[in-house]
C-alpha cells in the first residue's frame, strides 16, 4: 500500500514570505579575508589564554550576562541598566525591530547601508522608507530630515556606514534626534574604532538615542558573536523582554572580559589598520582607481563593468573581496577590507595586475 502524498504546506506570515533573503558568501575562508571587514590577524593574546583555560565543566553551565554587562557598562562610562549584550549586532537590530516596530510605523533608512536593517525590519508590519545617498555617497542628512514624519518610529544610521565608509557628524545625529523625538535613533558604531568619533557619551542625555557596538571587528571576536546596545534604561527594558536570556554564550562572555581589558592590543591593531589605510588608498590613487573617502577598515572601489572579473582575479590569487554592485547606487563597486600593512601590500600588487589585465582585454 502506497503512502498518501502530502500536498499541503503550512505558510509563514505574509511579511516573512516577502522578506529579502541574505546569503553570505561561503567557502575559501582560509584565503586573505578582505571581504567581511573582520580583524584580519588575530584576537588579543589574552583572549586566546582565556580560551585555552576553559574547562569541560565550564561548558555545563548556563551563561550569566549580567556581571559582564556591568563590566562593559563601566568600560563605556555608563550604568549597568543602560547596556545590553547581544548575540552580535544582528541580534541587537532584530530585537530592536521586534520591540518597537508595529503596524503603520516607519523605519527610516539611508541607503546603501548594512543589509540586515532592511531584513529584520521587513519581518515586522512596519513600512521601510529608504533615503538614497547621492553619487558621492555622503550621508544624506537633508534628505533624511525631510523624510521624517509622525509615523517615523526608528531611524538606523550606520556610522561609519557600510559599504561606503561615509560618516554622519555628531551635529547631524543630534539634529535628527531632535527632529524625531517620537522615534528611536539607532547609531550603529560597528566600525567606531577606525573612526574615533562616537556619540556613546550622549546615551542617557539624548532620550531617543540608542548606540550599537560590535566586538566582531577591531576586537577580532567575530566567531563568538557578541555585540551590544546602549541606551535609555526605559527603552532597553522592552528590548530585554523580547531578548533570550541566554543568547550570548559563556565562552563569548568570558572572552569579552579579557578583550576589553587588553586595551594595548586593541590600540595596536587599530593603529596598524589606520596606517595601512593611508598607504593602501595612496596605492589605489596611483593605480588610477576611483574610491570613496572612508573612515572605516574598508574602502568602496569603483571597478566598473569588470567588477566580476576583478573579484575572480583576486580569488584566483587567494584574496577575498566583496562585490557590492547589487547595493543601491553601487553598480560596478567592490568593497575591500583593510588589514595590516603587509597584507594590503600583497593585495595592492594583485589588484594592480588584475587591473592591467582588465585594461588589456579592453584594447
Amino acid at each position: 500500500m502506497s503512502k498518501p502524498q502530502i500536498t499541503s504546506e503550512i505558510k509563514p506570515r505574509p511579511r516573512v514570505a516577502a522578506m529579502p533573503e541574505y546569503h553570505p558568501p561561503l567557502g575559501n575562508r582560509d584565503h586573505l579575508r578582505l571581504d567581511f571587514n573582520e580583524n584580519t590577524l588575530a584576537c588579543s593574546p589574552q583572549v586566546k589564554a582565556v580560551l585555552d583555560n576553559i574547562s569541560a565543566t565550564d561548558l555545563t553551565r548556563y551563561p550569566e550576562r549580567g556581571p559582564v554587562e556591568a563590566l562593559v557598562a563601566e568600560h563605556l562610562g555608563l550604568a549597568a541598566d543602560q547596556v545590553i549584550l547581544t548575540n552580535g549586532v544582528d541580534e541587537a537590530i532584530h530585537v530592536l525591530c521586534q520591540a518597537f516596530l508595529d503596524v503603520d510605523d516607519e523605519l527610516l533608512l539611508p541607503v546603501p547601508t548594512y543589509t540586515m536593517y532592511e531584513i529584520y525590519a521587513s519581518s515586522t508590519d512596519a513600512r521601510l522608507v529608504k533615503v538614497q545617498a547621492d553619487a558621492d555617497f555622503k550621508f544624506p542628512f537633508e534628505k533624511l530630515l525631510a523624510a521624517i514624519t509622525p509615523k517615523t518610529k526608528l531611524i538606523a544610521i550606520a556610522n561609519p556606514n557600510s559599504p561606503t565608509g561615509s560618516i554622519a557628524t555628531r551635529e547631524q545625529i543630534l539634529a535628527i534626534a531632535n527632529a524625531a523625538p517620537n522615534a528611536l535613533v539607532l547609531v550603529d558604531e560597528a566600525y567606531f574604532h577606525f573612526y574615533g568619533e562616537t556619540v556613546m557619551d550622549l546615551v542617557g542625555k539624548v532620550p531617543n538615542l540608542i548606540v550599537a557596538r560590535t566586538f566582531s571587528k577591531a576586537y577580532g571576536l567575530a566567531s563568538l558573536r557578541i555585540g551590544l546596545l546602549a541606551g535609555n534604561a526605559a527603552h532597553l527594558r522592552w528590548i530585554r523582554r523580547v531578548l533570550s536570556p541566554y543568547s550570548v554564550n559563556m565562552i563569548a562572555l568570558t572572552c569579552l572580559t579579557a578583550a576589553i581589558r587588553d586595551q594595548s592590543y586593541l590600540d595596536w591593531y587599530v593603529d596598524e589598520v589606520t596606517q595601512a589605510r593611508v598607504e593602501f588608498l595612496a596605492g589605489l590613487t596611483r593605480i588610477g582607481l576611483q574610491y570613496w573617502p572612508t573612515e572605516a577598515n574598508f574602502v568602496l572601489v569603483n571597478i566598473g563593468g569588470a567588477h566580476k572579473q576583478f573579484v575572480a582575479d583576486l580569488l584566483g590569487e587567494g584574496i577575498l573581496v566583496r562585490d557590492r554592485s547589487a547595493d543601491p547606487g553601487c553598480d560596478g563597486c567592490v568593497r575591500i577590507t583593510i588589514g595590516t600593512r603587509d597584507q594590503m601590500r600583497i593585495a595592492l600588487d594583485v589588484i594592480e595586475r588584475s587591473m592591467t589585465g582588465i585594461s588589456m582585454t579592453r584594447i
